[in-house]
């Protein structure tokens, strides 16, 4: 028994490792589906505030059970989890009774899919600079209106969501921070809504482009007030760490032990350099987990999340060339078709040295990481703004 969990911890990871077990043994689910299988066995919303709305809540250390069961058994990746990850606790800290009442029981379910509206060309990091606009309308039905006129980019299965909560600026005249608001809008609106995948180095096409042309979203949902889009922005940010981080630590551990075996089965293994940095991965990898089992449940600091980001986003990348490496001249073979028409034919190797290239982008780029170190936690001067 690991530190920090217990009996009854032990015996809940047993009932989630039954369950999965009992689940995947049919094969790969419809991703919609397994949703709604999740909801329905009533796995989504274990971390939630709140119960009531179809979830049921688990203690911290059974959320971590959950999410390292949920990894080590390979199950299928989620579509729900940005609905239950970000909105369902930003709707419980800022939203209505009646917004919560609408939107959580759906996405418990696992019957109503996310997308998360913040990225733009040109305000991407500095997302203080964004430019979508949403226009109070009155005079349209549904009565009482926003019309959300812009570009979003970067949005995560949004060719498969039902809504996207949008921060937009609802004050045309204002700048940086002031006049942002947080917006959820249907993505079901033909004409008003367009979304274009974006085709990535691996091949698949979990990003896209969402253009908003006068898109309807009613002004009862509308989160946090009018102006307030910043403050909530923040809060759903702060909810992006916690117990996942835990859970990636899972796949990323399976990830290095594929390696590990094909270094040996390559005679690879052999040069004291890859021995080295063998070792270095799994040493690392050891305290960054001790790093998040340590700071799990409390606030931190500010710069907590930034740390984090650094530690794991330089540690995959640096396994995704040490996986090539220990393939050797065989890694170098690409698919036969690179064409846009057809599906890229990556093994898991390939697949994860090309798409680890953006763990140190996304999500806030290294640079924008060690600045917010710096300035928030060491108290360093700000860096000048353009």
């Amino acid at each position: 028994m690991e530190f920090g969990f217990g009996p009854e911890d032990e015996a809940f990871r047993g009932e989630v490792r039954a369950w999965l077990a009992d689940r995947l043994g049919a094969g790969e689910p419809d991703r919609r589906d397994w949703e709604r299988q999740l909801g329905r066995a009533g796995w989504i919303g274990l971390g939630w505030a709140e119960d009531g709305y179809g979830n049921r809540r688990g203690s911290l250390t059974q959320q971590v059970a959950w999410a390292e069961e949920y990894a080590r058994t390979n199950a299928p990746p989620r579509s729900g989890h940005i609905g239950e990850n970000l909105l369902a606790p930003t709707l419980i800290a800022h939203g209505t009774p009646e917004q919560r009442k609408r939107f959580l029981p759906a996405v418990a379910r696992g019957e109503e899919l996310w997308c998360q509206g913040y990225s733009e060309p040109g305000a991407g990091s500095d997302l203080a600079g964004l430019r979508t606009i949403a226009v109070r309308d009155t005079g349209v039905a549904p009565s009482d209106s926003y019309r959300v006129t812009g570009q979003k980019i970067w949005t995560s299965l949004a060719h498969e969501a039902d809504w996207c909560f949008v921060l937009a600026r609802t004050r045309p005249e204002s700048t940086r921070h002031q006049g942002l608001s947080f917006l959820l809008v249907p993505m079901d609106q033909p004409g008003r809504i367009e979304v274009r995948p974006i085709r990535q180095l691996t091949g698949t096409s979990e990003f896209n482009e969402v253009f908003f042309d006068g898109a309807v979203a009613r002004a009862e949902h509308l989160v946090g007030g009018e102006g307030n889009g910043w403050r909530v922005a923040m809060s759903l940010l702060g909810f992006e760490r916690g117990v996942s981080t835990l859970a990636q630590q899972i796949g990323f551990a399976q990830e290095l032990a594929r390696v590990v075996e094909t270094a040996v089965a390559t005679g690879a293994v052999a040069d004291p350099v890859v021995r080295d940095r063998l070792v270095r991965q799994w040493s690392q990898l050891r305290a960054m987990r001790w790093n998040a089992l340590r700071t799990l449940g409390s606030s931190g600091d500010a710069g907590s999340p930034s740390v984090a980001k650094l530690l794991w986003g330089g540690w995959h990348r640096r396994l995704g060339e040490l996986a090539v490496r220990v393939r050797g001249a065989e890694a170098a073979v690409g698919p036969a078709d690179w064409s846009a028409e057809a599906p890229y034919e990556l093994d898991a190797f390939q697949h994860l040295f090309l798409f680890s290239r953006a763990d140190t982008i996304y999500g806030g780029s290294d640079e924008i990481q060690r600045t917010i170190i710096a300035e928030r936690v060491l108290g360093l001067p700000r860096e000048p703004k353009g």
